[in-house]
């Protein structure tokens, strides 16, 4: 019984040596959290899809949506290392690249980005048709020159689409304090808030960073008969250089009451690290996002439009050095 206890050792020492050696190393997993803003809407389901795309490449690994106050505090949440990605839009970008209010100094040195998450939230200006009518207005430069007694609702004070329509209205030269001297007023509201203001006749124009066709549109436009109001081109050059928005086209028929192609400008979101993330880190997760987009295209409709091309197109602010080599071994940059 003891030699052959010991020939079994003996056996297991040449053995397993051999066994460790053939053995493939355990696969690199992530545990990471997203900022985004608050929990519900769209930008939860994007962590989610950003999970999913993550796991699908690196088994067992995990992207935790983590709530915040949305992109501008999502700069600073990076800055302190108070999470490993965030959901940033590029107007937010442009004002931390160049350190303007409301920040301090320039962050480009700090952030970098892996990808555009979606570039269709274009800013609309709906209009109550019977106003419009009233007084003249068919196109958005219009309020400023007919100078009528609008009252124009934006978003809060803080969201970045309230700064775009700031600067939208000082382009055509109908800032708020002028809309004011025409007997008018600007109200900052909530996109929610803005639909039933506009239902109730409280306010005559809305303009907001908002999905074509999302629920609260249609809402009130099944309320009150409605325009929108093209941007020319000369205010959407005037505006994208300024807020870092891009051109965008909403399609005609996209509206029953918008049949012909309506311009304005476009507020993108991308994902954003900071600057000092590994390289190859950087690259993995890259990769892991692009070869497998669709998990993030699939959360919900609005998404369906994301492809590769589009996630490369960030120009605002540098790619991670990381994700560049990815993107470059991709043809995609």
């Amino acid at each position: 019984m003891k030699v052959s206890i010991r020939k079994t050792l003996l056996a297991a020492a040449f053995v397993a040596p051999g066994l460790m050696m053939n053995t493939a190393p355990a696969a690199e997993s992530y545990n990471l959290t997203v900022a985004g803003a608050s929990p519900g809407g769209l930008w939860s389901l994007l962590g989610a899809g950003l999970d999913s795309a993550l796991k699908a490449e690196y088994p067992g690994s995990t992207v935790t949506y983590q709530t915040s106050g949305g992109g501008i505090a999502n700069v600073a949440v990076l800055q302190r290392g108070d999470a490993s990605l965030a959901i940033i839009e590029d107007a937010v970008l442009q004002l931390a690249r160049d350190g303007e209010a409301p920040f301090r100094e320039p962050a480009k040195d700090d952030i970098r980005v892996l990808s555009y998450l979606y570039t269709w939230a274009p800013m609309q200006a709906f209009i109550r048709e019977e106003f419009a009518k009233e007084h003249g207005i068919e196109t958005f430069a219009d309020i400023a020159e007919v100078k009528p007694p609008i009252t124009i609702a934006i978003n809060k004070r803080g969201n970045i689409a309230s700064s775009v329509a700031v600067a939208m209205l000082d382009a055509i030269g109908a800032s708020p304090e002028e809309v004011e001297s025409w007997g008018g007023k600007i109200i900052y509201a909530a996109s929610g808030e803005q639909s039933s203001l506009i239902q109730d006749r409280r306010i005559d124009m809305f303009l907001n960073s908002l999905f074509v066709r999302q629920s609260s549109i249609m809402q009130a436009g099944g309320s009150v008969d409605l325009s929108l109001l093209p941007i020319s081109e000369e205010t959407i050059s005037t505006v994208t250089a300024k807020t870092g928005t891009q051109p965008f086209v909403i399609p005609g028929g996209a509206y029953e009451w918008a049949p012909n192609d309506t311009p304005t400008v476009s507020i993108s979101a991308a994902l954003a690290v900071r600057s000092d993330m590994k390289d190859e880190t950087a690259y993995n997760l890259t990769k892991a996002l692009y070869e497998n987009y669709e998990k993030i295209a699939n959360v919900h409709p609005a998404m369906k439009s994301l492809t590769p091309e589009i996630m490369a197109s960030v120009e605002v602010i540098p790619y991670h050095d990381g994700a560049l080599r990815y993107l470059k071994e991709a043809g995609l940059r």
